[in-house]
């Protein structure tokens, strides 16, 4: 460009100028002595400052989309699976955003969305028969991440109902009891929950429960208790895992709310998932038919068949709580300004962002391949445990993250990102903890049991 280019360009550019405008930084700047250091610039300094000024002259554009999808992994998916995830994001962002942080707040759950919930069909959604679609594992995960995205309580709640009680009815009941149960479960005509974890009796289950049970005649007669049971203050069964005393083996049983000997109570003060109904079960002399034993579950190895499942999907639920606080913290620092410019603007915080996305897409990625794994009937104990661990470690750091760009307003409820930093604990925790899932795949690695 020559400098009469240059000029032309310049004189072009300042007639674009407000002429008040003009006024304004006369009264600051000195114009002639400007354009007299102008007319001595070389081209390319010249060149460089048109540039600079064009830039500044146009029209903003508009930040994009907020998508914590970066690699959109969700553009693999058929197109029928995706009308399904963008049926569950729209039930997600219609009926349960807005009322969250009550119910969260309140620790009580919202009866009301449990038929709504039913309409989506979505309830034993990799089961085949009975009621169920038979659909894919990848879209199952999908459709776990886009309920923890917006409310990790009511992920949960489904998980609880559609994975762990469905889950040992459709892997361990006889084809009588699948029948009766299953089709009503996928409706969500009743609810179900899962038994068994213990007051004392955690990480330990798959050799030391102590709930125990003994039959007589066509009964059998459960005492003990259940502890952190999801679910458990209002379904109609709960799935309750007892050492036999005859054999010492692990049975499993379809308890009905309305058994002789059956109380549930609800825990209270929690600190995450507070929307979940956790109870503490008692079961005193609790009396079940034989007929509602389940047939095909006769040690732990079957329980641990559903855990398997089950903790796949927990991952899932990591990624969602991951995706929901990245997002949240990404939009807020789009809208916070600060120094008279949006805080997204500023290095520190877009090196938090990416640092997020970073462990977001690595668990996204994960997990997809986690689902492929399970689809084509070779998942094992220490892949879903591998990703149970890694999820959610990045989960918390992703939500640690979240709240520090969130400031002081990160420990208010109205901004959402305090009840995902909770909620990212309980996570963590269930569903096996970090060490045990870690003893899993590491006598997968080595061969050797560092189990005590």
């Amino acid at each position: 460009m020559s400098i009469f280019q240059s000029f032309s360009h310049l004189r072009t550019l300042l007639k674009t100028v407000d002429i008040n405008a003009v006024a304004k930084l006369s009264q600051k700047v000195d114009l002639g002595k400007m354009m007299g250091i102008v007319s001595k610039m070389s081209e390319e300094d010249l060149g460089k400052m048109l540039k600079f000024m064009s830039a500044g002259s146009g029209k903003k554009h508009a930040p994009p989309a907020v998508n914590g999808d970066f690699y959109e992994l969700g553009e693999t998916l058929l197109p029928q699976e995706k009308e399904t995830v963008a049926k569950v994001r729209a039930f997600m962002e219609t009926e349960i955003r807005p009322i969250a942080n009550h119910y969260w707040n309140n620790a009580h759950f919202p009866m009301h969305i449990i038929p709504l919930m039913a309409k989506l069909n979505i309830c034993g959604l990799t089961y085949k028969g009975y009621g169920c679609a038979g659909r894919s594992a990848l879209l199952e995960g999908f459709i776990a991440m886009e309920m923890a995205r917006v409310d990790s309580s009511i992920s949960t709640f489904f998980g609880v109902h559609s994975g762990l009680a469905m889950g040992s009815i459709y892997l361990c009941g006889s084809e009588e009891q699948k029948q009766y149960w299953l089709p009503i479960m996928q409706r969500m005509d009743i609810i179900g929950a899962f038994g068994l974890t213990e007051p004392e009796v955690g990480s330990g289950a798959a050799g030391g429960l102590t709930t125990i049970c003994k039959r007589e005649g066509e009964e059998w007669v459960i005492n003990g208790q259940k502890k952190w049971i999801g679910n458990a203050t209002f379904s109609d069964i709960t799935i309750i895992w007892a050492r036999d005393l005859a054999d010492n083996q692990v049975k499993g049983f379809i308890v009905r709310k309305e058994n002789p000997g059956f109380k549930a109570e609800k825990m209270e003060d929690k600190m995450a998932l507070r929307t979940v109904q956790n109870a503490l079960i008692t079961l005193t002399d609790c009396r079940v038919a034989e007929a509602d034993r389940l047939q095909n579950a006769n040690s732990f190895k079957d329980t641990a068949n559903v855990l398997r499942m089950t903790r796949a999907g927990v991952a899932w639920q990591a990624v969602g709580c991951g995706r929901g606080a990245y997002e949240l913290a990404l939009k807020y620092t789009l809208e916070r300004k600060q120094f008279g410019r949006p805080i997204a603007g500023f290095q520190l915080v877009q090196d938090l962002l990416v640092t997020m996305l970073g462990d977001l897409t690595a668990m996204q990625t994960m997990v997809f391949r986690l689902s492929q794994l399970q689809d084509s009937g070779v998942l094992t104990d220490e892949h879903a445990s591998l990703a149970k661990v890694f999820c959610t470690l990045r989960m918390r750091s992703i939500v640690d993250h979240a709240r520090e760009l969130f400031g002081g307003n990160g420990i208010l409820l109205e901004y959402d990102i305090a009840r995902f930093v909770a909620d990212a604990e309980a996570i963590y925790s269930y569903e096996g903890t970090k060490e045990i899932n870690s003893l899993i795949v590491g006598r997968a690695i080595t061969g050797e049991s560092a189990f005590v």
